[in-house]
């Protein structure tokens, strides 16, 4: 059988870097074929981060260099993945990219959401067709334009022996809750701030990119008031379906919540921010998938040992990373893109409206072709 290779490029809310993978659809399910990761450089980083606050305002001149810069980085990364795995470009069916989120409102007035990272340079400079600005067609449908990964773990991990909930631990942390009744839909949503806050303040004051195994975290206690404070938030008893990001759970944000308390030990915030974590995950899982039987773990939150811990100690549910199920956790939004490039390109919805909140299902996504 020959072989059908796409591409997945994903950036996340962390800003860490891009990870990009190449996956064989030929089987039933697809096959991790390579991997590259490119961390950002760290001009870029500061451009991402300095662009993607809560209500800033840029020039339309910064906006447009950031976006060709990353349209490069991205199409390097292409290239240098298909260099490693031996794959000639014109074997690649097609390039998947999800782009940096800039900002995402999809409950604002007039609703929208802005990823970088120009598809058409992509296309140009790998010579591969590429799918790309997938959240805006779920907005336009009257979606929140987020979660999309919902309809790929449906796809990869749903059983019908056991009820799963999928928790993708990224910047931000979302659900997939996936019924092993297939006649039951799949559900999922944003559940707040994943690792963001996290690495944010250890990078304040540790000078870090994040806090490796959750050490530093470990070495502090939960600061119960803070941690009221900042459950406080209405986003949290907010009804499903709903998305956010980091524009909304920002620094800001965060340094308004730990003004209004008396000085707290640096260690001690960054446990209670790992606490929100875990706790705003455990009671979504509690009040929307009680009749879980198994949760598999993804995204860079799985290496934060006292967060997984954490989570354990509050869910009597048996917790797993993806590995278990084949796909590594730090690969499966980028494999998520690639299929949803591929739902694409063979005229498939990709969204999941009981996810959503879209009207229906759609074709995501504009096609840019080689």
């Amino acid at each position: 059988m020959s072989k059908e290779y796409y591409i997945g490029l994903m950036s996340g809310t962390s800003v860490d870097g891009i990870d990009a993978g190449l996956y064989d659809f030929s089987e039933k399910l697809p096959l991790a074929v390579d991997f590259y990761y490119q961390p950002f450089p760290e001009k870029i980083k500061k451009q991402i981060q300095s662009l993607s606050g809560d209500h800033q305002s840029i020039s339309l001149y910064d906006y447009g260099e950031l976006d060709t810069e990353l349209g490069l980085l991205y199409a390097q990364c292409c290239l240098t993945l298909l260099r490693q795995a031996n794959i000639k470009a014109e074997q690649v069916k097609a390039i998947g990219n999800h782009g940096q989120t800039l900002y995402h409102s999809p409950s604002s007035k007039y609703p929208f959401t802005i990823q970088a990272g120009n598809p058409n340079i992509i296309s140009q400079k790998t010579g591969i067709t590429t799918v790309a600005d997938f959240r805006r067609r779920d907005i336009a449908a009257g979606g929140q334009g987020a979660p999309l990964v919902p309809a790929f773990h449906q796809t990869m991990f749903r059983s019908d022996i056991e009820n799963r909930t999928i928790v993708n631990i990224g910047g931000i942390a979302n659900l997939s809750i996936l019924p092993k009744d297939s006649n039951q839909p799949v559900t999922g949503f944003d559940t707040g701030p994943g690792n963001t806050l996290m690495d944010y303040w250890i990078g304040r004051y540790k000078s870090s990119v994040y806090d490796t195994d959750g050490a530093w975290a470990a070495n502090g206690k939960v600061h119960a008031e803070l941690l009221k404070t900042l459950k406080d938030d209405a986003y949290f008893s907010a009804p499903a379906p709903k998305s956010t990001g980091t524009e909304y759970f920002s620094a800001d944000w965060l340094t308004e919540k730990i003004a209004k308390l008396p000085q707290i030990a640096t260690a001690d915030v960054q446990r209670t921010l790992c606490q929100l974590t875990t706790e705003t995950i455990a009671e979504a899982i509690q009040s929307f998938a009680p009749a879980t039987e198994q949760i598999l773990l993804c995204g860079g939150g799985v290496h934060n040992k006292t967060l997984v811990t954490s989570l354990k100690q509050l869910l009597k549910f048996p917790i797993a990373s993806t590995e278990t199920q084949g796909v590594h956790p730090d690969q499966v939004e980028a494999m998520a893109f690639a299929w949803l490039a591929r739902q694409t390109i063979l005229g498939l919805n990709g969204n999941l409206p009981e996810v959503t909140g879209a009207a229906k299902g759609v074709i995501l996504g504009g096609i840019y072709q080689a």
